[in-house]
Formats: C-alpha cells, structure tokens, sequence
C-alpha cells in the first residue's frame, strides 16, 4: 500500500460482488489508489462510514452504484454528502436510470460513468472528484443534458460568468478556473456559486451538463 499523503483511498458500494471487486482488484493495481472498503448496499456503507469516521479514517471517494437493496444510490449519495462533506461521491450509472442519475446529481454527486466503462474511466472519475472537477462520461451526457432545466437561462450570467460555466463544463476545478482566468481561488468559487445561484442549479455537475447543452463544451 502506497503510504503517501496522495493516496486516494475509496470506499465501493456496490450490490454485485463480482463487479465490485472487479472494481476493487483494478484501483488496487493503481499505485496511489487503495480500496478502503466495500459495501454491498447503502445501509452497510452508511455503517462502514460511520465506523471509520470514528476512526478519523474515511475515504476520498465512495464509488456508488445508483440501482442497490436496501437503501438506493440516490438516497445514499444524499446521506454520504450530508453527513461526510469531504467525502466525495462518483456514480456508477446506466442508461435506464436517467432519473436516478439526476436526483444522485442533485443530491451532492460529483461525477458519473456508465457501469460497462473501461477500469482506466473509472479511475480517471475518481481522480477528478478528489482535485474537486466534475467527471462527465460523454455518452451519459449526450442522454441527459436534454433533461436538465435551465430556468433562467444564460442570459441572466455576465460574460465573465459564462465564461466560468464553460470552464466548469470541461470539468475544471475552481483552482483551475483561478489558473485559467488569471483571477484568485477565492473569486473563482464566488463566480462558480453565482452561477449556480442565478441559474438556479444544486451542482457542479448540473451545471457541466448546462454547459454541454448549450454548446458551451464540445463533447
């Protein structure tokens, strides 16, 4: 095990034991990314959290199947993000939970690919989530960005907000932003917050997705 302060350590949830440590054997073979744990369900992962939480332990990422027993990813993902913020949720989708993968963006998801993804997307979701960049698997994005309201619509952002949406579609994270427009961290997260605010969106992610839709990122 790497024991670096860059380790990525993950948490997978998922109710299909040979996908999940299918999931597992790959990121074990990444030389920064170690599986913390595995849950089969939303309950066991909520009771593994808890126990690692009490040992100032939790994970980076919770890689989480939306489609489980018990408890489903949704309610999950809204469950992990409220009560563990630093943890960092990615979801496992397919294309028949298109509701699902939209109320897992509304409730704190940061990225999603399709479950038949190759390992290396996974691994690259999971990276992304923990630099705080959203993770958009294109073909997921080309059947839900129809779906996606924009309430008030572009025209209510400034140039320099659309501008921020755009970065925000390719994924970037408000450190990145800050790079890019030669602006500071701290008025990149402002911009990022007023945009999600005037077009009335609970993500990052949601608002990727905007960005896709309206032509803002090429996909």
């Amino acid at each position: 095990m790497n024991e670096s302060k860059h380790t990525i350590e993950v948490l997978v949830i998922d109710d299909h034991v040979v996908v999940r440590r299918g999931i597992a054997a790959f990121l074990e073979s990444s030389e920064d990314i170690v599986v913390a744990d595995e849950a089969s369900n939303g309950v066991e992962a909520l009771e593994r959290l808890a126990v690692m939480a009490a040992h100032h332990s939790l994970p980076d990422v919770a890689l989480l199947d939306l489609m489980m027993p018990q408890m489903d990813g949704v309610e999950t993902a809204r469950e992990i993000t409220t009560r563990y913020p630093d943890v960092r949720v990615v979801v496992l989708t397919s294309f028949g939970e298109s509701e699902r993968v939209h109320a897992a963006l509304a409730n704190g998801a940061s990225g999603y690919l399709l479950k038949d993804a190759d390992p290396s997307e996974v691994e690259a979701a999971i990276r992304a989530s923990v630099r705080d960049e959203v993770y958009l698997d294109t073909a997921v994005a080309r059947h839900l960005t129809p779906r996606v309201a924009t309430p008030i619509g572009l025209r209510s952002l400034s140039a320099r907000e659309r501008e921020v949406l755009a970065l925000v579609g390719r994924g970037l994270s408000n450190r990145a932003i800050a790079t890019e427009l030669s602006i500071s961290e701290r008025t990149a997260r402002t911009h990022v917050c007023n945009v999600l605010a005037k077009m009335n969106l609970d993500s990052r992610t949601q608002a990727a997705l905007v960005a896709v839709r309206e032509g803002l990122v090429r996909i």
